[in-house]
């Protein structure tokens, strides 16, 4: 199991989006540079990060990205969501009409949807605000 890669560099586009100083905003290409992701690609993911309310957009020349929430208000599960829609680690735990009898009988479907629920939990507990406490 991997992140998908429209995740990783999600994460990293608010990431920088929140060490940026009060009032400044970032520019497609200054998240770009910074964070090693293809301009192109990364445009895709601002438009879902903005349609989703993690950052905001500010058009015009002093134009750019922004954080729409405070750092501590969004976690790494809403950024991934954001991106790639709900989060599962199995069929089972994707489609839970189709597997509920197998999920309360404690076979595999029950295994997975234990570690989903526990996975979620992590990623809920990782906002961003813990960057800005680091950067102090």
């Amino acid at each position: 199991m991997r992140l998908s890669r429209k995740s990783d560099y999600a994460l990293r586009a608010v990431r920088y989006c929140s060490n940026l100083p009060k009032g400044q905003r970032g520019s497609i290409n200054s998240i770009a540079e910074s964070e090693n992701v293809p301009r192109e690609f990364l445009a895709k993911i601002l438009r879902d990060l903005t349609s989703n309310g993690i950052l905001e957009s500010h058009q015009g020349v002093k134009g750019g990205y922004t954080l729409a929430r405070r750092p501590k208000e969004i976690n790494f599960l809403h950024v991934i969501e954001a991106v790639d829609g709900p989060m599962h680690l199995s069929l089972s735990t994707e489609d839970r009409k189709r597997w509920k009898d197998k999920l309360d009988s404690g076979d595999l479907g029950h295994f997975w949807a234990e570690r989903e629920k526990s996975f979620k939990l992590a990623l809920t507990r990782q906002h961003f605000g813990r960057y800005l406490e680091a950067r102090r």
